[in-house]
């Protein structure tokens, strides 16, 4: 498999294969079989948690692994139904999206509260259900950076969820209110035995610049994780960092100059592993989000798989890559994906 790894990754294949990262490894918990017992046990999360956890842990082609492979269909709600489904309009079917994620191999289908709830009955007992309880929408107008709660900890709990997901949208004026919606769920989905996902996302116009968009600015992302790890996130999602140097671009917030002497280069491992280092050096574990569909998925979604994994992190959220194409061509994406964490030759950094 390493063969066609570095065929994917063509011309970046030395690049980010043999890259030696600045911050060493040793000092970051690592993903591996033991995860639960090594790290979540010693904490406050109680033994239904420990088990919704393994279950994550232990379902798919990765099981057994440390890592997660995990198909999100929630676009459907911000980014329209339209957008999203119309390149492959049997996703519109709920079922099928389930199914996706059963034939990919996944850990887990993250989705709405209608879409998993259509299909409880059916599937909740033979793949993890991450029920995503709030959302932004881009109908009304004109549009905000916030999140509404479409559904609620006993929904996710009553159709037999694994764990659920949200987003807050760190650095929007809405973002304190989200925070404290948020961390009441958090608390009240660990009392009903659920793992809990946090979206970590960067929002406010001040982050985009006329040079760069410092919304996947590792240092700023790298604080949102730190702010999602504090409200007692199990697992963080974030989008791989493209640059860094927010704080000071911006001019605003505080940080320290060896962040970027000392901690990170402009190499994408070690922008990543910045990610990782903020999640307590890993003590929760970072999936990065697949990004858009394009011309190039597989070679995309390969180089991004290596860079998570190399850096530290716990594996991807891939999901339009996936579902906006043939359900047989999704399939071997998300294996293609699950091949990278498999494969032994793909080292940490």
């Amino acid at each position: 498999m390493i063969d066609k790894i570095t065929e994917l990754l063509g011309k970046d294949g030395d690049y980010l294969l043999n890259h030696k990262a600045i911050f060493p490894k040793e000092k970051l918990h690592l993903p591996g079989p033991d995860f639960v017992d090594r790290i979540f046990a010693p904490t406050d999360r109680n033994i239904n948690v420990l088990k919704s956890l393994q279950s994550l842990f232990n379902t798919g082609r990765l099981a057994g692994s440390g890592y997660l492979s995990i198909l999100p269909v929630d676009q459907g709600i911000e980014h329209s139904a339209g957008a999203s489904f119309a390149p492959n309009p049997d996703y519109f079917d709920p079922e099928n999206i389930v199914k996706l994620a059963i034939e990919g191999g996944c850990n887990a289908v993250a989705s709405t509260f209608g879409v998993l709830g259509s299909v409880a009955r059916k599937y909740a007992h033979k793949i993890p259900f991450v029920l995503k309880i709030n959302h932004n929408e881009i109908l009304s107008y004109p549009n905000i950076y916030d999140q509404t709660l479409y559904a609620s900890i006993d929904d996710a709990w009553n159709m037999g969820c694994t764990a659920i997901g949200a987003t807050i949208y760190f650095g929007s004026e809405e973002s304190r209110r989200q925070i404290l919606e948020i961390t009441e769920a958090f608390s009240y989905a660990h009392e009903k035995g659920m793992a809990t996902i946090l979206w970590c996302y960067t929002r406010n116009n001040a982050f985009k610049t006329a040079e760069k968009d410092y919304h996947v600015s590792a240092d700023l992302t790298g604080q949102a994780n730190h702010l999602g790890v504090t409200i007692e996130a199990d697992i963080i999602k974030q989008k791989l960092p493209e640059n860094n140097g927010g704080y000071n671009a911006l001019k605003f917030g505080k940080t320290h100059k060896k962040v970027y002497s000392e901690l990170t280069t402009d190499h994408p491992i070690d922008l990543t592993r910045y990610q990782v280092i903020n999640n307590y050096l890993g003590r929760a574990g970072l999936i990065n989000s697949g990004g858009a569909s394009g011309d190039n998925d597989f070679a995309e979604a390969c180089a991004t798989a290596v860079i998570n994994k190399r850096a530290g992190g716990m594996g991807l959220i891939s999901g339009r890559k996936a579902f906006q194409r043939p359900m047989g061509e999704g399939v071997k994406l998300l294996n293609l994906i699950q091949d990278v964490y498999l494969t032994k030759e793909v080292t940490i950094a």
